[in-house]
């Protein structure tokens, strides 16, 4: 997610439970070959810690996309994600991410510019969505037909963005497409997974290779973990985890690598459920800088607890 899964989250959520593998935030790969690369390197910024890392990609010109594969290939990326599912509106306008899903020669170029500049050194995937205004499964087929090493779908259409809940039989529908067309493409499964029990629980009744979790990691860092600790912490240890998520960020970008209100929206994570949530987060996201906001936290009210905290 983009601002979201940057290094210093990724190192958080390693130290809490790890997923199998992490993806990066997406970084435009036109962006990357042009003299704006030095500003967009920090969105493939990572630790040994947050690997097995797959480097997930967008833009718009296939030649790009070749460069930035071999790159890629030298920087030590466990695959590369080409992202032809986000949804926002000044992405899709200029023919990128879920646009492609009416692009269709154009990302059909752009996979096999990918696949060429890997070199058959890392594996290359494609995570979309159901449709663009539809569901159109004549478009996961066609992806199916590229050689993918995984596909990973979205129960949205673009059109839906986030607004009703994911819909997991059309999700099994590509998988089924997928027994037929192409069994050796891993297939994954995305949206509204909170844990990953629930996922375990999808991929088993929809005959998945695995799932993805994005916005439930929102409600628990813990999600990856078998069984979580999450609902046992105390505000006490829940503001310790952000105090440390706060500092590893001061560490990694110090005054100019990115700003503070990149931090703003971790807060609910870590502050959601406690009394008075609301008005504490306001005032963390009141913060200048990483000083400041360090500072906040050591001096929130005590004895806020917990909403439906047991001992």
């Amino acid at each position: 997610m983009y601002e979201v899964t940057d290094t210093v989250f990724r190192q958080i959520i390693s130290d809490c439970a790890p997923p199998d593998v992490f993806f990066t935030e997406f970084v435009n790969v036109d962006g990357l070959q042009s003299r704006g690369r030095p500003t967009l390197m920090k969105y493939l910024r990572f630790t040994e810690q947050e690997k097995p890392l797959i480097a997930q990609i967008w833009g718009s010109e296939p030649a790009n996309f070749y460069t930035t594969a071999q790159q890629l290939v030298a920087m030590g990326f466990a695959g590369i994600d080409i992202n032809m599912g986000c949804p926002v509106k000044q992405v899709v306008k200029k023919g990128c991410c879920s646009g492609l899903i009416e692009y269709r020669d154009r990302a059909i170029e752009i996979i096999k510019a990918t696949k060429e500049g890997a070199a058959g050194k890392l594996p290359v995937s494609v995570k979309t969505r159901l449709g663009f205004r539809e569901v159109d499964f004549t478009w996961h087929e066609l992806l199916l037909r590229q050689g993918l090493a995984m596909l990973t779908v979205h129960g949205r259409t673009a059109k839906q963005m986030s607004v009703p809940p994911a819909d997991w039989e059309a999700i099994n529908t590509v998988r089924e497409i997928r027994d037929r067309v192409a069994p050796e493409t891993i297939c994954i499964g995305n949206g509204d997974v909170r844990n990953r029990r629930h996922g375990l629980e999808l991929a088993e009744r929809y005959k998945l290779d695995g799932v993805m979790i994005g916005r439930g990691i929102f409600q628990d860092p813990y999600a990856f973990a078998d069984k979580s600790p999450w609902e046992l912490f105390s505000r006490e240890d829940r503001i310790a985890l952000f105090k440390k998520h706060v500092e590893l960020f001061a560490d990694t970008w110090g005054k100019d690598g990115r700003p503070v209100v990149t931090l703003n929206k971790f807060c609910k994570i870590y502050v959601s459920g406690i009394e008075g949530a609301k008005e504490m987060r306001e005032r963390l996201m009141q913060a200048q800088n990483t000083d400041e906001l360090l500072s906040l936290l050591e001096v929130l009210p005590e004895g806020a607890p917990l909403a439906g905290a047991r001992a």
